[in-house]
């Protein structure tokens, strides 16, 4: 479950008014209920206290809670201090994945690292990721750590943005780097498409959220993150689990969705 309502919300609940909090708050429930248990979150999102709210009473060790420090906070001290605050908001000793939100080009990625590595050997964190990285970003990430390594990147992908197909899922997929599918609904446009996706959803007699979905989750290494925006959608989404599209269901839906052309490489001659 992703925790990322919209921007216009976040610049709101900066100045202290969250509107529809309970019923974030409930539908983060009902995942949790539903057998979700990876919950993604930001210090930017102002929604670390709903995760707190939603999680309480509940065995930490059944959850995976996911959060990410903002790009002006990856100098050493900076970072270490944002993940106190973060770890305050959430109510945990430790995040189970802690992510660069962006790059910040004026940082040294080296930097950033080892204090992620720091953080990881005090037990505060317990796996590293990274977020909107590209693939040359990755590398350079994934070098600059000494005694661990990139567990996850948080990227835009969906049926209707295939671009990481290109070279970035490829080497993820190679290299064991999770992938954290964000807007897999594609900004709810697959959710309300009324032409695309009819005959698969008639096959399978689901929702065209839940067949986006699971064509996500049925690609190898890929978890996508849905926003917990309602508790009506979560339980919605949560029938995107148990059941497989069919080779030749995947196949129509990636007809449909046509990823970007390949760029072929030149040849000798």
């Amino acid at each position: 479950m992703g925790t990322y309502f919209d921007k216009r919300w976040i610049r709101i609940a900066k100045h202290g008014w969250r509107p529809g909090a309970s019923k974030k708050v409930r539908a983060l429930v009902a995942g949790l209920d539903g057998g979700m248990n990876l919950i993604d979150s930001a210090e930017a999102y102002e929604s670390e206290t709903f995760v707190a709210k939603a999680i309480k009473g509940r065995r930490r060790d059944e959850l995976f809670i996911a959060t990410k420090v903002w790009l002006d906070h990856l100098r050493r001290d900076d970072l270490l201090a944002a993940l106190e605050r973060s770890l305050r908001r959430l109510e945990t000793s430790y995040v189970d994945l802690y992510q660069v939100h962006f790059p910040n080009p004026s940082v040294p990625i080296s930097e950033t690292m080892s204090g992620m590595e720091e953080l990881k050997e005090c037990g505060k964190i317990l796996s590293i990721g990274v977020s909107n990285f590209s693939l040359a970003q990755l590398i350079d990430a994934s070098s600059a750590l000494r005694r661990s390594e990139i567990a996850s990147i948080q990227v835009n992908y969906s049926l209707m943005h295939r671009d990481i197909e290109r070279d970035l899922l490829p080497h993820c997929q190679k290299n064991g780097i999770v992938v954290l599918a964000y807007y897999p609904l594609g900004h709810g446009r697959l959710a309300s498409e009324k032409v695309k996706m009819r005959e698969v959803c008639r096959q399978t007699s689901k929702t065209r959220a839940q067949v986006a979905l699971n064509w996500l989750a049925s690609t190898p290494s890929v978890f996508p993150i849905p926003r917990a925006s309602t508790p009506e959608h979560v339980r919605e989404n949560i029938g995107a689990s148990g059941w497989s599209l069919t080779p030749d269901q995947k196949a129509e839906l990636e007809r449909q969705f046509p990823a970007p052309v390949q760029e072929r490489s030149p040849t000798n001659a």
